[in-house]
């Protein structure tokens, strides 16, 4: 119906004994200004070939790790009260039909500090998870949180600064720090610098399954899959976030990963194939649930 509010974004997918839901938080109006590395007119064409309007809609995604007996498990929690679009901010509604309450979550899994990934830890300046204990990179620790990281950082960057330092206070004394490899059991930090120093996606394995979390290596599917050398503006390091694209694309094709993104159109989970001279988004067959 014209004008009546859209239902929360909420799919389950089995993955051996865990169930990964992909928690939708909504999206929101971006521009081709924000693309780099490319033209402009390449980015419009691109868009409008992939049967997209020609300035994109990006969508926001995070996810839920529940079963095998482990207590529930967020990866990332979305833009939260703060959101900057009534499109956004979906996640915490989206969560509630899951059944599983913010009291429940005992880790939340960080992929990076950016304020559309760590916005919804707080709630009126509180801990949204007063049970959980956050995990991030060190190196996103180290860019973001410290004082005289944010009196040197320019006075555009300043609120993404605050915004980090914000969204982690109520979690002091619950914020562990990782470089890497195993940080729960059966899922593994991956280091995929670039947009963010200490940028991190989670690979989860379960009953001989996987499923690589990638997070922010795509903002703009209908462009970057296909140009990868296609990068975002608020890419902290443009040319390591460029590499690092590439590398992880050409890894997940060749390995036939299945893979899952923050920005990748809900529900966000599929492959990644070979096109020409970049490469194709496949979605993942949804059959109730079952791979």
């Amino acid at each position: 119906m014209t004008g009546s509010k859209p239902l929360p974004g909420v799919l389950r997918w089995n993955l051996g004994d865990l169930t990964v839901t992909a928690l939708n938080d909504g999206w929101f109006q971006a521009s081709l200004d924000l693309v780099t590395g490319i033209p402009k007119d390449e980015a419009g064409k691109l868009q409008v070939a992939g049967f997209r309007t020609e300035q994109p809609k990006i969508t926001l995604n995070a996810f839920l790790i529940t079963g095998a007996g482990r207590k529930p498990v967020l990866i990332d929690t979305g833009y939260g009260d703060g959101a900057p679009a009534e499109t956004l901010g979906r996640a915490s509604a989206a969560l509630a039909l899951t059944g599983v309450k913010p009291e429940e979550i005992e880790t939340v899994l960080v992929t990076h500090l950016h304020p559309d990934h760590v916005g919804g830890l707080v709630t009126n300046g509180a801990a949204r998870f007063p049970n959980a204990e956050i995990v991030v990179h060190a190196d996103e620790a180290a860019h973001w949180l410290p004082d005289d990281a944010l009196s040197r950082a320019p006075d555009a960057a300043k609120p993404y600064f605050e915004g980090a330092r914000k969204a982690v206070a109520p979690y002091a004394k619950r914020m562990r720090e990782h470089r890497g490899g195993e940080v729960l059991p059966g899922i593994t930090a991956v280091h995929l610098p670039g947009h963010t120093p200490g940028h991190c996606g989670f690979r989860i394995v379960s009953g001989g399954q996987s499923l690589l979390m990638w997070t922010d290596v795509v903002h703009l599917p209908a462009i970057q899959f296909k140009n990868p050398e296609a990068g975002v503006g608020f890419d902290v390091d443009g040319d390591q976030a460029r590499a690092t694209r590439k590398a992880i694309m050409d890894e997940v094709a060749r390995e036939r990963t299945f893979i899952a993104g923050a920005h990748l159109e809900f529900p966000a989970l599929g492959y990644v194939d070979r096109d020409g001279a970049g490469y194709r988004f496949v979605p993942a067959l949804w059959v109730g649930g079952e791979r």
